[in-house]
């Protein structure tokens, strides 16, 4: 029903706009490039003096003015880097007139050629003269660091930060808030998670050379999601019609990583053409890119629960990365275009683990030597088409029609536990790496006993549908340049998540752990032990399962409860408009969110009754279905005090959705009736559950910023942000509530109290003409929230929430080399309540470079060293002495070539 009056909606907007035909309107449109004609100008802006309007290149150098009466005009053009030009334009017989612009100085042409200087101007450009806060990284910068996906792009932003998997970045989090908390999208189209039970997309799925840009939005109008709460990634893909010509590209690299000794190959290519389609000329734009990445490395950890219980990890990893992208492009004449785009990435970890497992109980300790042995593959694909018109009166209407899908499944991921006790095993739990002795008995794997194995099939699935249409009409309000726009968007969103789990617990009495005993494993934290064959498990394994004993209950319990299937339905509609008055540009709208919700999972219930010999599990299907809506306004001002100072304001409310884990029909329950000393029977039970009838997380959201970009290249600017959260998820101990009576213990996310995040990000990028460039961004907030656990209130920051972040550049270019030093820092911050303890992630600084050699204007060579400092990764319980875990990750080094045409 939902998306029946979707579409009845979006048909009134569509019919309001096309009543009229296509014609052609009285106006300009142009494009922008250098001098040579050879490079596409975006982010410039374009103002006709005369009428106090003003627009932006887009990524094709493209711009456009409609209704414009007959008569003279002056187009100027300003671009950081570049010196302003005027040109005088005729408009005459309500025609369209079509011309060519081009920046033509030394410095532009410098700034165009080399590449650290193209992309800073880029980016700079477009973030002067965007209607609200964002942060840009452009193709070029990309380009310049030495990363291997999106989510590493990103963190050289002001206020932006990485989670890192195994030393590689993965989560975005913007402004320290949950990545859960942020919307990404890819060609305008929402990405969702392959994940199991989050929201979060982890951004290593996306290789770096798939991507044309990357786009933070900080302050959103209601054109956009209002599940943004940090903001919104858009990752925009490669098309022809922003490139002059054919291009193509071709890049190869090895990387050898230090801890494991290997070196892994990577390549990636892209090519773009226009061509003539029929009796059209250059109207068919056709763009391809792929990149390839097979990746050996590996970590050492060793991590703690904070009391009798340490854990060594040694992991042995293979990457790999595919990406590919194929987008065209149909531009019959300047006032329709049609487009088509397209994205696909798959991304797997073939993952061997050796775990050493110890239990400090005096005489009772004991050692458990773990091997984890799983392949893990998730994919992403990303379809959407749409189209753009200039209508008559004016009018412009962009339609787009999409469907994206994400996946992970883990086929037969095994793992195995083998046990000893009677040890004598101690240690100082003091420190980052604490020291463990242990005696000869357990460092000899034939004197333990194989004592569980676990096998698991997992998959999760993510699929979005998304229709959407905007409507947009420029006008004259009381002699200002003013626009309307207004639109509807549907999507239609499914999560599933399917868990098959086996647990065998029973005759391994034949078994003899020693026969899988391999040499002990480089690993540098302290003594490990023999290694564990790989090969020689999975073998044994696959032989004999079928005469292994399997625990049912467990197997039941686990699969059931953690199976799930949430379906989401969005309808939004908003409008808003753009106003300039004098200097002052004025965005402001309205946005209405509804949600359609349903659930369907089980309440599965492990019963072992003593009293009356029962030993079973009950699953109860269950299915909820609920629905809520939002109405969320935004305003963004802008005010240009001349060509370099810009003042910024921006009021916005955002939303996000609960996580489908927190949010799923699931109840795992474990009843327990037991003998007491006095002859009678006690019953304990607890659960872990979700909550189909979470509240999302609101927020109100304050900006100020001011920016100055002084000389031919750089910026500096300041900017306060807060956020003021109502719903804010934790996780509380619910029994005796209705429903939980006679519980012991029911752990539940619930909607909490308030929290807040304020903070202040700082920038400078300065570009000189000897060929340095320095940039630099710090941002310094201060976050507060409430968590509830055990009856328990707890005051913390925000998760994820560091102090400090920032980022340090030192460059220099010139026609023949490039080279970058970065610094990454990450301050100190909570992460969660573990068992009452506070855990915190530590400092986190990295360094890395690149270095370019233009062998000619087609030909370079290139080198990175990454992690050159070897930071490991390392958190804490309640004070940096205590250890929760160290992992070390060594450093890595790349060296290959690029080819472009």
């Amino acid at each position: 029903m939902k998306f029946t009056h979707s579409l009845v909606a979006m048909g009134c907007l569509a019919g309001i706009a096309t009543q009229a035909a296509f014609a052609a309107s009285g106006g300009v449109q142009g494009t922008l490039s250098d001098s040579a004609n050879t490079v596409l100008i975006e982010g410039a802006v374009v103002k006709i003096l005369e009428l106090n309007t003003s627009t932006v290149t887009q990524s094709d150098g493209s711009f456009r003015f409609d209704d414009l009466a007959d008569g003279t005009y002056t187009i100027e053009i300003s671009y950081i880097g570049a010196e302003k030009i005027q040109q005088e334009i005729k408009v005459k017989d309500g025609q369209l007139l079509t011309q060519a612009f081009a920046l033509g100085n030394d410095a532009v042409e410098t700034i165009v050629v080399l590449g650290q200087r193209s992309g800073q101007a880029q980016a700079l450009n477009l973030q002067r003269s965007a209607d609200n806060l964002k942060s840009i990284v452009s193709a070029d910068a990309i380009g310049q660091f030495p990363d291997k996906n999106a989510a590493e792009a990103l963190q050289r932003l002001p206020g932006l930060s990485i989670e890192r998997d195994q030393g590689e970045g993965r989560f975005v989090s913007i402004r320290g808030i949950d990545p859960n908390l942020n919307n990404v999208t890819i060609n305008g189209l929402n990405v969702p998670s392959p994940e199991a039970g989050v929201r979060s997309v982890a951004l290593d799925v996306i290789p770096s050379e798939l991507i044309e840009g990357l786009e933070v939005t900080k302050s959103v109008t209601s054109d956009l999601d209002a599940d943004a709460i940090g903001g919104s990634v858009e990752v925009k893909s490669l098309t022809a019609f922003d490139r002059k010509g054919v291009s193509a590209s071709f890049s190869a690299q090895a990387s050898y990583n230090e801890l494991v000794e290997d070196t892994s190959p990577r390549i990636s290519a892209s090519a773009t053409k226009v061509f003539n389609f029929g009796k059209y000329e250059n109207a068919l734009g056709v763009a391809a890119a792929v990149s390839y990445f097979d990746r050996d490395f590996g970590s050492d950890n060793i991590e703690s629960n904070g009391d009798d219980e340490l854990e060594q990890r040694d992991y042995l990893i293979n990457r790999e990365r595919l990406g590919a992208a194929l987008n065209l492009d149909f531009r019959p004449n300047g006032d329709n275009q049609y487009y088509l785009r397209t994205l696909y990435s798959r991304f797997s970890d073939d993952e061997y683990r050796l775990a050493n497992v110890f239990t400090f109980d005096g005489e009772d300790s004991e050692v458990a030597r773990e091997t984890r042995d799983r392949f893990e593959e998730q994919e992403i694909l990303s379809i959407s088409a749409g189209g753009k018109h200039y209508l008559a009166s004016y009018w412009q209407i962009d339609y787009q029609l999409g469907y994206s899908e994400s996946s992970e499944e883990q086929p037969d991921a095994l793992q195995t536990v083998f046990e000893v006790d009677d040890v004598d095993i101690d240690s100082d739990f003091i420190g980052p790496i604490p020291t463990i002795t242990q005696s000869p008995r357990s460092l000899d794997l034939a004197n333990f006993e194989l004592g569980e194995i676990e096998l698991n099939n997992n998959l999760t699935e993510d699929q979005e549908f998304t229709l959407k249409i905007d409507i947009a009409k420029d006008f004259d309000w009381l002699g200002n340049p003013a626009q309307v726009k207004f639109g509807s968007k549907y999507r239609d969103r499914e999560k599933f998540n399917r868990a098959d789990i086996v647990f065998f617990d029973g005759d391994f009495d034949s078994v003899n752990p020693g026969e899988f005993a391999t040499q002990t494993p480089d690993y540098p934290l302290g003594d490990f032990g023999p290694g564990i064959s790989r090969s020689g498990l999975r073998t044994f394994f696959n032989e004999q399962r079928n005469n292994f004993d399997i625990d049912p209950l467990q197997s039941q319990l686990e699969s059931d409860g953690e199976s799930y299937n949430s379906e989401e339905d969005i309808f939004a509609a908003y409008a808003l408009t753009k106003i300039d008055i004098g200097n002052l540009r004025v965005v402001a709208g309205l946005r209405y969110e509804g949600t359609d919700f349903s659930t369907q999972g089980s309440v599965v219930e492990q019963i072992e009754d003593e009293q009356n010999d029962i030993e079973t599990v009950v699953a109860t299907p269950v299915l909820i279905e609920r629905d809520y809506s939002h109405f969320v306004p935004s305003l963004n001002l802008r005010y240009e005090f001349n060509d370099n100072l810009i003042a910024r304001f921006a009021y916005t409310q955002t939303l996000s959705r609960p996580r489908f884990e927190d949010s799923a029909a699931f109840q795992l329950i474990e009843s327990t009736t037991e003998e007491n000393d006095e002859g009678g029977f006690d019953v304990e039970r607890e659960a872990e559950i979700g909550n189909p009838f979470l509240e999302a997380t609101e927020s109100d959201n304050i900006d100020l910023a001011i920016e100055y970009y002084p000389g031919k290249l750089g910026v500096i600017s300041a900017g306060y942000f807060r956020k003021d959260l109502d719903n804010f998820v934790v996780f509380a101990d619910v029994a005796g509530t209705a429903g939980f009576e006679g519980f012991d213990e029911v752990i539940q996310p619930i909607n909490g109290d308030s929290a807040e995040v304020q903070g202040l990000e700082l920038s400078w990028v300065k570009g000189f003409d000897n060929g340095f460039l320095i940039s630099a961004n710090a941002t310094f907030s201060d976050s507060e929230a409430t968590t509830f656990l055990d009856g328990e209130r707890f005051e913390t920051s925000l998760p994820n929430q560091s102090d400090t972040i920032g980022n340090l550049t030192l460059a220099y270019e010139n026609t023949k080399l490039s080279l970058r030093l970065t610094w990454v820092h990450k301050g100190e911050n909570f992460e969660e309540i573990d068992d009452d303890l506070l855990l915190f992630e530590d400092d986190h600084n990295q360094i890395d470079f690149r270095g370019k050699y233009s062998v000619n204007d087609n030909f370079q060579l290139f080198f990175n060293a990454i992690n050159i400092n070897d930071e490991p990764f390392y958190t804490f319980f309640d004070e940096r002495a205590n250890n929760a875990q160290f992992e070390e990750y060594g450093r890595t080094f790349e060296l290959g070539f690029t080819w472009k045409l």
